[in-house]
């Protein structure tokens, strides 16, 4: 067999139950889940499949890979979309042949590059994998020249979040797919044509304790019967669900959901027959839509300048509404000013403009 003579493609969508029928029959992990931003890929040679793989969304946290980036966790949440993590990678039974794996592995370098941001809208920076050692060395990878960046702890994530015991520590390896691919991915500013979707923020542990503590004194709209969540614990999971990237009622519902159960303790959520319980979606937009704004504001503005990462930039912008005039001519002016680094408003005023301030602005 001649390596050149190897291709790589996309699975089509006829082949998927081929393609994870092998990986269940071959792969120690089994088959893949196709969910969010995944591509499937097979390398076949003369029409005969000889290798699979999977390409799918980065860890959410790896110290390894994050200390090889260098970035804060500020930016960390914000970039992972320009990390694609190999899944997995099988060659199949009958083609365990020299150098194989390492061709593979450059071929898909490069499809991969091009594949992704056709397909999901955003250019890829990096890739990782991790391997098992007691399984594998990794050799494929250091052929086709990913740097081996240190192990993870062996904790593995769970419906509940992650394991209480550690179960193997694997190899963290890594591909950069662009020149300086750490200086860029750790860089305090971002170019805005590679952002995608909304600015979102990582919570740690103690921003979800604090949150609740910042709007206990915000007052409860609902009557005493039938308060199932404490007010404090609904505004705060509402206020880092937002903060996370949700947007909507049912975005923010969705994002309670996932959390695990020590993320719901952290937050304070109700115990009920063993098990930390959040809000539904009826009851988020029930106290979001009674709740008073104001109090609801300077909860946040209070947390925000408590707990909030310092910006090395600001963004200030300013408008001036048409027809918004007061008794005296004057017109309204809006003005906002924005962190580049933590996404939050540190103010925003409306004041009145004469009409010759409003004619200058």
């Amino acid at each position: 067999m001649n390596l050149h003579e190897i291709t790589l493609r996309l699975v089509a969508a006829d082949e998927e139950p081929r393609f994870n029928a092998l990986l269940e029959e071959h792969h120690y992990l089994g088959a893949s889940a196709k969910i969010g931003h995944t591509l499937w890929y097979v390398a076949t040679w003369q029409e005969q499949w000889l290798a699979l793989l999977v390409f799918s969304a980065a860890a959410w946290k790896c110290g390894a890979r994050d200390r090889w980036i260098g970035w804060d966790r500020r930016y960390q949440f914000d970039r992972l979309h320009l990390i694609a993590n190999n899944a997995r990678f099988l060659i199949l039974p009958a083609w365990h042949v020299p150098n194989l794996a390492s061709r593979v592995l450059g071929l898909c370098e490069r499809r991969v590059s091009a594949d992704w941001p056709a397909r999901f809208g955003y250019p890829l920076w990096l890739l990782e994998t991790f391997v098992d050692p007691r399984r594998f060395a990794g050799t494929c990878y250091r052929a086709a020249n990913w740097l081996e960046v240190g192990q993870t702890r062996g904790y593995r994530r769970t419906r509940a979040g992650y394991s209480n015991r550690a179960d193997g520590a694997k190899r963290v390896f890594v591909r950069p797919l662009i020149a300086q691919a750490q200086a860029r991915l750790s860089h305090p500013t971002l170019d805005p044509v590679y952002h995608h979707g909304v600015p979102r923020l990582m919570l740690s542990a103690q921003q979800m304790r604090s949150l609740p503590e910042f709007f206990a004194d915000v007052p409860d709209p609902r009557r005493s019967q039938g308060r199932r969540h404490p007010l404090p614990v609904v505004l705060a999971i509402s206020a880092a669900a937002v903060l996370c990237g949700a947007r909507g009622y049912k975005a923010i519902a969705e994002w309670a959901q996932d959390l695990s159960q020590t993320a719901r303790a952290r937050f304070g959520c109700r115990y009920r027959n063993g098990r930390y319980e959040v809000p539904s979606r009826t009851r988020i937009r029930d106290v979001l839509t009674r709740a008073d704004p104001n109090a609801v504001d300077r909860a946040l503005q209070g947390w925000n300048a408590q707990m909030a990462t310092e910006d090395e930039g600001l963004a200030l912008d300013g408008k001036t509404m048409c027809n918004a005039i007061d008794a005296e001519g004057n017109q309204t002016h809006i003005l906002g000013v924005v962190g580049h680094e933590s996404k939050r408003c540190h103010t925003q005023k409306k004041s009145a403009l004469c009409p010759s301030m409003a004619a200058m602005s």
